[in-house]
């Protein structure tokens, strides 16, 4: 069982990439000591481990947020994306151990059936612990604290476009899936062009199920197309 502590941190953590929580959401300090049974010392610790994971934001005399969520960091999102990721994969072919590629292949096991299921908020965690793990066989203290933060957004947008049940979504998550079963048969015979051609093959994928699902104010048309045609040159740097 999980003491009151552990139980805040995991709570937050996916209220927050479920959208539960909504970005910019300020937390109230009292209310989750009083219901989580803890002093107000290791709701703050929590606070400041979440805030040096990248899921909220401490500021003086304004408490804690959960991290915002707007065009400017969407747009550097969609920026950078593509070339973490790609520059994860590369190093996990190499660096990964097989204890975590035996966690990758039980990750990818309850995502597939999560597809299956429509469980959205399992779909979020598995996909998010899936590249976490690749963070992991990477084993570069640069670049990891870099994709966890980009798994916090990407998290809290593909929660959007897991939930619709339709056969065109159904196929894309299909495909999702799929793309994760040829990560891992890619990664386990050491083969980095393969997957690096994934990365960028799934990337495309979740970006336009994005484009399809989120399309904020002040992210029109016009700024996607400004987005996709910066992939579109790194893809062929």
């Amino acid at each position: 069982m999980k003491n009151g502590k552990t139980a805040l941190y995991d709570d937050l953590k996916r209220q927050i990439l479920t959208m539960e929580l909504s970005p910019d959401e300020v937390l109230d300090e009292v209310g989750l000591s009083e219901r989580y049974g803890l002093s107000r010392t290791p709701v703050r610790e929590v606070f400041r481990r979440l805030a040096g994971e990248g899921y909220i934001d401490i500021q003086e005399n304004r408490g804690a947020r959960v991290i915002a969520m707007n065009y400017a960091t969407l747009r550097n999102f969609f920026l950078v994306a593509p070339m973490i990721y790609a520059a994860i994969a590369r190093l996990a072919v190499h660096n990964f151990k097989p204890a975590q590629l035996e966690d990758l292949k039980q990750t990818q096991v309850r995502f597939r059936q999560a597809t299956q299921s429509g469980d959205a908020l399992a779909m979020v965690l598995e996909n998010n612990r899936f590249h976490e793990i690749m963070g992991e066989m990477a084993g570069n203290q640069y670049l990891e604290p870099s994709l966890g933060r980009l798994l916090i957004d990407h998290g809290r947008i593909g929660h959007t476009f897991y939930r619709p049940r339709d056969p065109e979504m159904e196929r894309r998550l299909d495909l999702s899936a799929d793309h994760h079963d040829a990560f891992i048969e890619a990664i386990e015979r050491h083969d980095e062009d393969a997957v690096v051609e994934l990365v960028f093959e799934h990337w495309e994928l979740s970006r336009s199920n994005m484009e399809m699902f989120i399309a904020p104010q002040g992210l029109g048309a016009d700024g996607l197309g400004d987005i996709a045609r910066s992939l579109k040159t790194l893809k062929g740097a």
